[in-house]
């Protein structure tokens, strides 16, 4: 599928009745792994790549070359459009401009951009900083204007429920929309009451951020997003979180037993673990261009 046409797949699919699930990837694999599951999309989870890809927390650490680099090697397995979490746009409005510029032309069919200061930080933790409200909105007018492909979606977030309260992530939805973000993400309402009353009150595509064990926001249903007003619901962490319990568990037993034998039943075939990547299709490949 050609990059504009991913861009297409996920302008239709906002534009749907449907609420779009998208689970979090963190490398190519579990990329790979969301579309087998036959989900529709994928999201590139800023967190995930930081822990995955560089061994460090979500503390704004990764680069823009780290993160764009395992977005296009997710790009190039996956036939499914892509959002990616470019975290502030890794600088001021010129950086965000060369940012969408890069991101765009490695294929991703929109990003996630975010109006905390530099260094971030993970959306559910304390600590946080905001940049003013203006600066932001010039961030997202760069943005943009920089985009070749008006299909290609912006995702702004705001951090402020947590900085300076409700109201003041409303006022900045509101203006985010205005400077042209095609989907709005309030970060981290705390009740189903904050939930209705944004779903209320900004009327441009929301997208709800559904984190599992001990996040701010009320882990809500699909159905029940979607009912609510709610346009998107990501599950940035699942696949993360539950890739690391795995190898928690199969080392555990390696360390006891000195074998894995007790969680065998529990691991993929060594057949399946390599034809999950395609192992099949390139020895195919391998014989016909083979002397």
């Amino acid at each position: 599928m050609e990059e504009v046409r991913k861009t297409k797949v996920l302008r239709k699919l906002l534009e749907s009745k449907e609420i779009l699930v998208i689970p979090g990837a963190f490398n190519a694999l579990s990329a790979v792994l969301i579309e087998q599951a036959g989900f529709e999309a994928v999201y590139i989870s800023g967190a995930g790549v930081a822990s995955h890809f560089i061994g460090y927390p979500d503390i704004g650490l990764t680069t823009m070359t780290e993160v764009l680099e395992n977005a296009r090697n997710i790009v190039n397995v996956t036939t499914i459009p892509a959002i990616c979490d470019i975290d502030t746009g890794f600088g001021n409005a010129i950086n965000v401009m060369r940012t969408i510029k890069e991101f765009e032309s490695a294929g991703v069919a929109g990003v996630q951009i975010e109006d905390q200061v530099m260094p971030k930080k993970c959306g559910h933790v304390e600590g946080k900083l905001l940049i003013p409200k203006e600066e932001m909105v010039q961030k997202i007018k760069a943005g943009v204007d920089t985009r070749r492909d008006n299909n290609f979606i912006l995702v702004v977030r705001t951090d402020a429920i947590a900085v300076s309260g409700l109201e003041d992530a409303l006022e900045r939805a509101n203006a985010y929309q205005e400077a042209g973000a095609d989907v709005i993400f309030i970060e981290a309402p705390r009740t189903i009451e904050e939930m209705r009353k944004i779903t209320k009150t900004i009327k441009a595509p929301l997208l709800a951020n559904m984190v599992e064990g001990g996040a701010k926001t009320p882990l809500l249903p699909a159905k029940e997003l979607k009912e609510m007003g709610y346009k998107i619901a990501i599950y940035p962490a699942s696949t993360w979180m539950a890739s690391i319990k795995a190898i928690q568990e199969v080392l555990t037993v390696l360390k006891e037993d000195g074998t894995t034998g007790r969680f065998a039943s529990r691991m993929v075939s060594f057949h399946d673990m390599f034809e999950i990547v395609g192992r099949s299709k390139y020895l195919e490949l391998e014989k016909k261009y083979s002397l």
